[in-house]
């Protein structure tokens, strides 16, 4: 893939979409569902695309321009699909390329973005001691850094930054529960239970699916947050301001059609079975991807 800076102006531009065209989102896996399904929900009438990067998951250990140019790769896709916004449900993808992709595409196409979320764990923190579980790339950006710069600081709350490249191999492939992946949690989480951290931030998308194991492991020590939910309430104040809310769903139309770079749907199917909510209808697909 060639390098995507720069690219202005924006060629062959799409027609600005209507109300009743998709919302698109994107993340490096699977793990954005946990995004796409807070935003089904409150969104009960809209259609969702949802471009998982299979074939290069997972971007935490990724070069920072190699995270840029598969993030605008993805979302390319998305807008040539006639999507009418598109979500970054992916924290490392935001952390690099929000502000290139805001500028590329101006405000026909809304582009919304992930932070972890980690302002109200400190507001909220008894013990001033939060945690935040997120990719090293993600660390690396700058949004992360003005939140703690501007916000925790000030507070005098502790920020204990945790890794584990592990994590979403396990989700990806439907192994949470695994003996591995407790194993795993129970090396990066035990530290910061010793240090007296009362939050919990979940600061990749992938992660929400580790909540059952992780208070199974720790009930009573943590409150888990995650930036879904801001997220889908986001989606729907862009979509109203933008005058593109759908105020009805067809009949037997797909809520979450789902497609994938890595040639795995039939592998992810059962996979995505027990992830997705039953009352939002899915499907799952290969793409045949066209942008290379």
């Amino acid at each position: 893939m060639s390098a995507i800076l720069p690219l202005y102006p924006l060629e062959n531009p799409m027609p600005r979409a209507s109300a009743d065209a998709p919302i698109g989102i994107f993340d490096s896996g699977i793990g954005g569902l946990s995004v796409a399904q807070e935003i089904a929900t409150y969104l009960p009438n809209e259609r969702i695309l949802y471009y998982a990067d299979t074939a290069h998951v997972p971007y935490g250990p990724r070069t920072d321009q190699n995270i840029r140019e598969l993030t605008a790769h993805a979302i390319e896709w998305l807008y040539r699909q006639g999507c009418k916004i598109a979500v970054v449900a992916c924290n490392t993808a935001s952390a690099f390329s929000l502000d290139y992709l805001r500028s590329h595409y101006g405000d026909d196409f809304p582009i919304i973005g992930l932070v972890p979320a980690l302002k109200p764990a400190v507001l909220q923190s008894k013990s001033k001691v939060v945690s935040v579980l997120a990719t090293p790339a993600t660390f690396r950006g700058q949004l992360i850094k003005e939140v703690v710069h501007h916000f925790a600081e000030p507070l005098g709350v502790q920020v204990l930054p945790v890794t584990c490249l592990d994590l979403v191999p396990f989700v990806e492939a439907g192994e949470q529960s695994s003996e591995a992946c407790i194993n795993s949690l129970k090396k990066i989480l035990q530290p910061v239970v010793d240090q007296g951290a009362d939050y919990l931030v979940l600061g990749c998308t992938h992660y929400p699916f580790l909540k059952q194991t992780i208070q199974q492991l720790y009930p009573e020590q943590f409150t888990l947050i995650d930036s879904g939910h801001a997220v889908a309430r986001q989606t729907s104040r862009i979509l109203i301001k933008n005058s593109l809310v759908s105020e009805k769903l067809q009949n037997n139309q797909i809520r979450l059609k789902c497609f994938t770079s890595g040639n795995n749907a039939s592998v992810l199917q059962p996979v995505l079975r027990h992830m997705i909510l039953q009352n939002i209808t899915w499907s799952i697909e290969n793409i045949v991807d066209k942008l290379n």
